[in-house]
């Protein structure tokens, strides 16, 4: 695989406190089953114990099953539509073109990615997914109806990495594994660990945070308002490089910290590649 024409930042997104202000069901899904949030995720997570089941599991299920009771149909429409309730952080529907311009005038092309524990039919229905090259979130399997039926594909708090080395080696489609898995040198990968931001908010980000931080990434906790104990806690274990408020704002810190760090890849990106056009020319 040779190296794309310009070098590639990746920027990779938790969704749910990370993006918008709370999980993506709470703005319209749960609301529909007259409940309150408290309530909902209070039995996903008595289901999950009693069951000694996966929480992310645990929750699709319960999704499917309360409105079954409620005699709602969860179809990728009703999901989709949901996607239009989401609020977000501050500054965040602007963002993108923003952080796109920033790597253009960089010599750098940069590419948004999501990796979250929701639901992607809801996310497909907000403003922003038309910014993100790709998105890995959890999936349902639809009957001939269109109703949903099964999890088609879930992303849990540990097996979020896998979507790290995808992005990483440009093995974007869930169903690829054996190219997934094949040897790839480091210098032949699409988009270097080096050359990957990681933004979530918690503990459920950690092994993400953690994984690209150790190969030279960098990693962002971010925080609503003064609620900064978890952020803090990160930073403290040394998991992630930068803690600062979800505020996506032009001139806020988080864009500051960002535009740093793109400056930091092109300027690194640049002394390689003529490097490499050295060595090259020393062979010929």
């Amino acid at each position: 695989m040779s190296k794309p024409q310009k070098p590639i930042i990746a920027i990779m997104y938790d969704f749910d406190k990370t993006l918008c202000t709370r999980d993506m069901q709470e703005y319209g899904f749960i609301p529909s089953l007259n409940m309150t949030s408290q309530e909902f995720w209070g039995e996903v997570g008595t289901l999950s114990k009693e069951k000694v089941m996966d929480p992310i599991l645990a929750y699709l299920y319960h999704m499917l099953k309360k409105a079954q009771e409620k005699g709602l149909s969860i179809t990728k429409d009703s999901l989709v539509s949901l996607g239009g309730d989401i609020q977000y952080y501050p500054g965040v529907e602007e963002w993108f073109e923003r952080i796109n311009e920033y790597g253009r005038e960089n010599g750098v092309e940069i590419e948004h990615y999501v990796i979250s524990s929701g639901i992607k039919e809801i996310i497909e229905g907000s403003t922003i997914n038309k910014h993100f090259k790709k998105v890995y979130a959890c999936e349902f399997l639809y009957d001939q109806n269109g109703k949903a039926v099964w999890p088609k594909l879930t992303v849990n708090y540990t097996n979020k990495t896998q979507f790290l080395f995808r992005i990483n080696k440009g093995v974007l489609d869930v169903w690829e594994d054996e190219k997934l898995n094949a040897f790839v040198p480091e210098d032949e990968r699409r988009v270097p660990f080096k050359n990957m931001i990681y933004i979530g908010d918690g503990l459920t980000d950690v092994p993400c945070m953690r994984l690209v931080k150790a190969n030279n990434g960098q990693s962002i906790a971010v925080f609503h308002k003064r609620k900064k104990e978890i952020a803090a806690q990160l930073l403290a274990e040394n998991r992630v490089d930068f803690i600062t408020e979800a505020n996506y704002s032009k001139n806020s810190e988080l864009d500051g910290i960002v535009k740093t760090i793109i400056e930091k890849i092109a300027v690194v990106e640049k002394l390689a590649r003529l490097h490499d056009k050295h060595q090259k020319s020393i062979k010929e």
